[in-house]
């Protein structure tokens, strides 16, 4: 009896196991769209979106209203939230503080609607963090408090952005 090696199985030892394995390059998602909910959270989220080219995500900061602001890349004026979240596969909502309530709640109703997962990232920007933390607790499924804001583009990479 042969031991069976812990690299065993990432190998096709013959032709026929071979044919099963899949080569192809994992597709990126459809999209994801990334909203800023305060300004601390446009400066971190603004940061995130030129650090590196995006495959499928968009990004977008406050205008007032129901409108948001395309940042980076982003054509100029302004975009409706609705028409924005169309072919989207998820909702990032970053946010530093209470301050997005009223959008968080606008954007997180939408996608409940729809069926469009959501993730909040609250950036820790001192004592109102937690408030922001239970802000987006309803709108998000995943939520996150994290005091490095590379996790945004560590968790935008895990959601093939």
């Amino acid at each position: 009896m042969r031991p069976i090696l812990l690299n065993s199985c990432a190998r096709a030892a013959t032709a026929a196991e071979a044919r099963f394995r899949i080569d192809a390059p994992i597709a990126p998602s459809r999209g994801a769209r990334v909203f800023a909910l305060d300004a601390a959270a446009e400066a971190v989220v603004g940061r995130v979106a030129a650090d590196r080219s995006w495959a499928t995500a968009r990004f977008f900061a406050p205008a007032g209203g129901d409108r948001m602001r395309p940042l980076h890349g982003g054509s100029p004026g302004t975009a409706d939230v609705a028409a924005e979240l169309d072919g989207a596969d998820v909702g990032v909502l970053v946010a530093t503080s209470p301050e997005g309530a009223g959008a968080a709640a606008g954007i997180g109703g939408i996608c409940r609607e729809r069926g469009i997962m959501t993730a909040g990232l609250v950036v820790d920007g001192g004592p109102e963090a937690l408030d922001a933390v239970a802000m987006l607790r309803p709108y998000a499924r995943v939520l996150l408090l994290t005091g490095d804001e590379d996790d945004i583009g560590a968790v935008l990479t895990a959601l093939r952005a």
